[in-house]
């Protein structure tokens, strides 16, 4: 859809999702600072949300985020052994796998939905991450929750 921009030229009105980001301290987070002073680009509509450990990303938060206009969520997590609360990244992972379900259950779409593995030293994959997840759900179009 196209609009009239102020001196009569098209300007072309382009759907940027809006991507909420759950991340741990200790290892994604700190991967995302590393990405912001090494000054690799990801889309500026992703908003990073600090936890302190992956596991503590409750499905209600997740559905919060959507509720409140989120077109993707992303919860990123340690590797495997690297949780500095020893199993939390796993049960994040369950949670994410069961909330994928319900997601796919209520028809919002499972693939709105995804768990990374970043870690502290990953601050290029960080931003590669992120510009992924943001053009497929931008290929996905806005979240059927969202108020037109």
């Amino acid at each position: 859809m196209a609009k009239q921009g102020q001196r009569g030229r098209k300007e072309e009105e382009e759907f940027e999702p809006k991507i909420v980001a759950f991340c741990c301290n200790w290892c994604s987070y700190t991967g995302a600072d590393l990405a912001g002073v090494s000054r690799y680009q990801y889309p500026a509509n992703v908003r990073v949300v600090r936890l302190m450990c992956s596991g503590r990303v409750e499905p209600v938060f997740i559905f919060d985020a959507f509720k409140n206009g989120a077109d993707g969520v992303l919860v990123t997590s340690c590797h495997p052994g690297d949780c500095h609360y020893v199993s939390g990244n796993l049960e994040a992972e369950r949670r994410v796998e069961k909330t994928r379900k319900a997601l796919e259950y209520l028809g919002l779409g499972a693939e709105r939905l995804r768990l990374e593995r970043i870690s502290a030293s990953e601050g290029q994959r960080f931003a590669e991450v992120m510009q992924e997840f943001t053009g497929a759900v931008k290929k996905l179009g806005a979240s059927p929750l969202v108020e037109k």
